[in-house]
C-alpha cells in the first residue's frame, strides 16, 4: 500500500513561529504563561506543557503581577496590553504577522470611519479569540457578521470598511460582500463600491491550501486528516477534502483510527489542518504502516 504525506501539511507561519518563540522562552528557564492555547491541537499543546508552559485564561491573566506571558498567534485586543502594563507583565509577543497587519488595518479604518460617519465590519466567527482581538481595536463597537442574516445589523446608507477573520473560507467571504452591496443598492446607494472599502483580509496560506488539498484528496483512495476538533481552518479543509473523497476521515491521535479504513485499499493520503505538528502527522503515517503489514 502507497501511504503519501501531503508535503505542504503542517503548522501555517503564524503557528510555526508562535510554537518557536515559546520554546525559546521556555529556554530562559523562567516560568512562562500562554493566555489561552497556541493552538487548537491538543496532542501538541500536552509536549509544550510538558516543557513547562503553562496554558491561562483571562480570568487568571488578571490576577496576574511581574511575570511572562506569551500572546498567542490570534492576537488579543489593546485591553489585554494595558492590563499588563500595569501589571508589570512582559508580554511576549508571538502574534501571527498577517493578524497583527490586520489588526492595524482595523484601527485605521475604524479611525478613518468615524470622520464619515461610516461602520467597520467583521465577517468572522463570534467568541472566536482573533476576533476578539479585531473588534478590541475598534473598542468593541465594530459590526460581527457571521452569517447571511446577520448583515441586516448594518446601516447600508452608511460607508462601510469590510474585513474578514483570516481563517473563514474566502468564497464566503465574497458572498457576504455581495449580498451587502446588493443591500447597498436596495437602500438608494448609486455606487456601492465607492461607499464600501472591501480589504482582503482571508489569509492567502489557508486559501490556497483548500484546492491543493483537494486535489491531494482526489488522488488516494482513502484520507486521513489530522487536527484539532475546535480547529476553525481544520473544519473547513477536512470538509473540502470530504467533498472530494467521501473515504475520508477526520482524527485527532493514531488511536482514533480504524484499521477497516484502508481495506482493499491501494493508496492513502494523510493531511491536517494548519494548527497540526508535522510530527504527529508522520506518527499516524508509521501507525498505519504497521497496522496494515
Amino acid at each position: 500500500m502507497k501511504i503519501e504525506i501531503d508535503r505542504k501539511s503542517g503548522f501555517c507561519f503564524g503557528v510555526h513561529n508562535a510554537v518557536e518563540i515559546a520554546e525559546n522562552a521556555l529556554r530562559e528557564g523562567e516560568t512562562v504563561y500562554s493566555l489561552g492555547s497556541i493552538m487548537h491541537n491538543d496532542m501538541e499543546m500536552k509536549r509544550l506543557s510538558s516543557l513547562g508552559l503553562i496554558t491561562i485564561g483571562h480570568d487568571r491573566f488578571r490576577t496576574l503581577k511581574n511575570c511572562k506571558v506569551l500572546i498567542r498567534a490570534h492576537g488579543e485586543p489593546p485591553e489585554t496590553y494595558r492590563l499588563a502594563l500595569e501589571n508589570n507583565i512582559t508580554i511576549i509577543e508571538a502574534t501571527c504577522p498577517i493578524v497583527k497587519r490586520l489588526q492595524a488595518k482595523i484601527e485605521k479604518a475604524w479611525i478613518d470611519m468615524k470622520e464619515t460617519n461610516g461602520q467597520v465590519v467583521i465577517y468572522g466567527k463570534p467568541g472566536h479569540p482573533e476576533v476578539i482581538g479585531l473588534l478590541g481595536q475598534t473598542g468593541n463597537e465594530g459590526l460581527l457578521v457571521s452569517k447571511e442574516e446577520g448583515i441586516e445589523k448594518i446601516d447600508f446608507t452608511r460607508p462601510l470598511a469590510l474585513f474578514s477573520q483570516t481563517t473563514m473560507e474566502i468564497n464566503e467571504y465574497k458572498k457576504i460582500r455581495q449580498l451587502i452591496c446588493d443591500r447597498m443598492k436596495e437602500k438608494g446607494v448609486k455606487d456601492p463600491e465607492h461607499d464600501m472599502i472591501v480589504f482582503n483580509t482571508v489569509c492567502g496560506q489557508l486559501s490556497g491550501r483548500k484546492p491543493a488539498l483537494m486535489q491531494f484528496a482526489a488522488e488516494h483512495d482513502t484520507v486521513i486528516f489530522v487536527g484539532g476538533k475546535d480547529s476553525s481552518n481544520g473544519k473547513i479543509l477536512y470538509s473540502a477534502c470530504k467533498s472530494i473523497n467521501p473515504c475520508t476521515y477526520f482524527i485527532s491521535s493514531v488511536e482514533e483510527i480504524d484499521k477497516s479504513w484502508f481495506k482493499d485499499k491501494e493508496s492513502v493520503g494523510i493531511c491536517g489542518a494548519t494548527s497540526t505538528p508535522r510530527w504527529l502527522i508522520s506518527q499516524v503515517k508509521d501507525y498505519i504502516r504497521m497496522i496494515v503489514e
